[in-house]
């Protein structure tokens, strides 16, 4: 009997479904990656470096790394850097201060990324939620 040829898109759901349980240690380094950046945020964190230490292709660590946590490698470390921002922010330091401390060279830039984030300015998130010292 004759089986029925399959279409080129049945044969990439296949495919697809063959490869879609990510295998134990693709889970145990990407874990170990996001927290290499939560640890280093404050610091220049290079995506091949990263990438390459989880002994993955950059595409396909940002792959894996979306699959697991639903968002790039990129976002998440720009959350992490914002998060941290906020806090530093609420204690009074200055926004200068902040942008080096989380890891961004450039005030304009920490600025753009903070207000898309929180939907604040860093002066204005910092009027709005400094720490009253008693």
């Amino acid at each position: 009997m004759k089986t029925k040829p399959t279409t080129f898109f049945e044969q990439q759901l296949e495919q697809v479904a063959e490869s879609s349980p990510l295998k134990a240690y693709h889970y145990v380094r990407v874990r170990q990656s996001r927290a290499f950046m939560e640890r280093y945020y404050s610091k220049r964190v290079n995506l091949d470096t990263i990438a390459a230490a989880a002994f993955m292709s950059r595409a396909h660590y940002i792959r894996i790394f979306q699959q697991v946590y639903g968002v790039t490698p990129r976002q998440h470390l720009r959350s992490i850097r914002i998060e941290k921002a906020k806090a530093l922010l609420k204690t009074g330091l200055p926004a200068t201060d902040v942008c080096l401390e989380v890891g961004y060279d450039s005030l304009p830039t920490f600025s753009k990324v903070f207000k898309d984030g929180t939907g604040h300015s860093p002066r204005a998130y910092q009027k709005a939620n400094k720490s009253n010292p008693e």
